[in-house]
C-alpha cells in the first residue's frame, strides 16, 4: 500500500471522512477545543497542493432525530475558512442534489463540507445503499478519522466497497495513528512497560490480557489497583474495588508470573476521608488503607518505583491514569508518570500516550510534545491495543 505522501491528488475529488466531533459552546456554538480540526489540517493541504479538491464528511454529537441546528456543521464553516485559509462551501444535506450539485462543480483547490453524516441512521447502522450515495459525491477516498475507526459504519469502512483499492488510503493522521499503534503492538524494542490506570478492572481486562503476551512490565495504577491489592489478601478502606472480580485479578496475576510478565502494583497511595478536592489526605501503604478512608492516587514510593521501571524501558505505552488527577490534592501521581515517560522518552525509548483521561493529563501537564505519540483516538486506540480488527482500517487496507 502506498504511503499517503507518495500518492498524486491531482484532478481527483478527495472524499475525507474526518473526525470533526467538536466541542461546542451551548449558547454561541463557537468552536471551544479545535484539536481535531487542526489534526485534520495536513492531509487537507496535501490534496489541495496537489491539485485535487476536497469534499469533507464527518459526524458531530449524537442527533437522536434527523438534523437539529445544534449539531450542525454550518457552525464550523467559519472557523475552518480561517485556518485552511480559503473559502468553503458548505452543503445543507451530506446526500441528496444539494450534495451532488456543490461536488459536481467543485474546482482543483477548492474545499466542501457536508452536512453531519448522523443526521442519518443510516450512517451508524453501516447501510451500504448510503454508503454508495456519499461515494458518489468523490473520486477518491480517504479515511482520516482514527477516532471512529473502531466503528463499521457507512462512512468509515462500507463506503470502501465503492472505490477500487488505489483510490482509497489513510490520510496523514490515521496514517501516524496506524503507525505508532503497530510499532508498540507488533514491532516493540524490550524491555517494553505499558502502564495501565483508570476505575475499573473491567474495561481494562482485554487489553492487559492482550499485554501479557507482549510486555516486559505492567504498571498498574487508578481505582483498578486496589482491586489487585484486594484479591491478594490486603485491606484498601473505602477504597474502589470490583468485588466480582476479584478472582479475574488474581488469575492475571498468575498468568503474568507463568510468563514472566513483572506487574508492579502501587506500594502506596495518597489515601483520602471523602471523594473531594477538599478531603483531609494521607500517605498510607495501599494494602493498609484504613477503614473509611480511600486510596485516590498513587502515593511517593510508587512513584519512585514505576518511574525506575519506566526510565530502563525502550517502549511505553500510557493508557489512562494514575489517580484522580482533576483534583489538584490527587495528580501528583499521574503528574510523576508523565515526566518520567518523558524522561525515558528523551533517552531513546518509543512512547505512546493513548486513552482519553491519559491524553488529558499529558496535555494538562504541558508534556504532549514531549512523548514520540499522542493518540487521537480513545476507544480506537484500546480496542486496537486489545488485539482487535479495527472496521476503519481493514477498509482502507482491503
Amino acid at each position: 500500500m502506498k504511503s499517503f505522501n507518495e500518492i498524486s491528488f491531482k484532478g481527483e475529488k478527495a472524499l475525507i471522512r474526518v473526525d470533526f466531533n467538536v466541542p461546542l459552546d451551548k449558547q454561541t456554538f463557537a468552536i471551544t477545543d479545535d484539536n481535531r480540526i487542526r489534526a485534520a489540517i495536513p492531509t487537507i493541504q496535501k490534496i489541495l497542493q496537489d491539485g485535487g479538491s476536497v469534499i469533507l464528511m464527518s459526524h458531530l454529537g449524537r442527533p437522536k432525530e434527523g438534523p437539529e441546528n445544534k449539531y450542525s456543521l454550518q457552525h464550523l464553516v467559519k472557523h475552518l475558512e480561517q485556518v485552511l485559509a480559503r473559502p468553503v462551501q458548505f452543503a445543507t444535506d451530506c446526500i441528496g442534489q444539494d450534495a451532488l450539485d456543490l461536488s459536481a462543480k467543485l474546482q482543483p483547490g477548492e474545499v466542501l463540507l457536508l452536512e453531519n453524516l448522523r443526521f442519518y441512521k443510516e450512517e451508524e447502522k453501516g447501510d451500504t445503499a448510503f454508503a454508495e450515495k456519499l461515494s458518489k459525491l468523490g473520486t477518491f477516498w480517504v479515511n482520516d478519522a482514527f477516532g471512529t475507526a473502531h466503528r463499521a459504519h457507512a462512512s468509515t469502512a462500507v463506503i470502501a466497497q465503492f472505490f477500487p483499492a488505489e483510490k482509497r488510503s489513510f490520510g496523514f493522521l490515521m496514517e501516524g495513528e496506524v503507525k505508532a499503534a503497530e510499532q508498540v503492538l507488533h514491532q516493540a524494542t524490550p524491555p517494553f512497560t505499558a502502564i495501565i490506570g483508570g476505575a475499573k478492572v473491567s474495561d481494562k481486562i482485554l487489553i492487559i490480557e492482550n499485554l501479557l503476551n507482549r510486555a516486559t512490565d505492567i504498571i498498574i495504577g487508578g481505582g483498578m489497583a486496589y482491586t489487585f491489592k484486594k484479591a491478594l489478601g490486603g485491606q484498601i478502606g473505602s477504597s474502589l474495588c470490583e468485588e466480582d472480580r476479584l478472582e479475574l485479578a488474581k488469575s492475571i496475576l498468575d498468568q503474568a508470573a507463568q510468563k514472566g510478565v513483572q506487574i508492579h502494583l502501587p506500594e502506596d497511595s495518597v489515601i483520602a476521608d471523602k471523594f473531594a478536592a477538599d478531603a483531609n489526605t494521607q500517605s498510607a501503604d495501599s494494602d493498609a488503607v484504613p477503614a473509611g478512608w480511600m486510596g485516590l492516587d498513587i502515593g511517593p514510593k510508587a512513584q519512585a518505583k514505576f518511574a525506575e521501571v519506566i526510565l530502563r524501558s525502550k517502549t511505553v505505552l500510557w493508557n489512562g491514569p494514575m489517580g484522580v488527577f482533576e483534583m489538584p490534592a490527587f495528580q501528583t501521581g499521574t503528574k510523576a508518570i508523565a515526566v518520567a515517560v518523558a524522561e525515558a522518552t528523551k533517552k531513546g525509548a518509543f512512547s505512546l500516550v493513548g486513552g482519553g483521561d491519559s491524553v488529558a493529563a499529558v496535555n494538562q501537564f504541558g508534556f504532549h510534545d514531549q512523548v514520540s505519540y499522542v493518540s487521537t483516538g480513545g476507544g480506537a486506540m484500546l480496542e486496537y491495543f486489545e488485539g482487535k480488527v479495527l472496521p476503519g482500517i481493514a477498509a482502507v487496507k482491503g
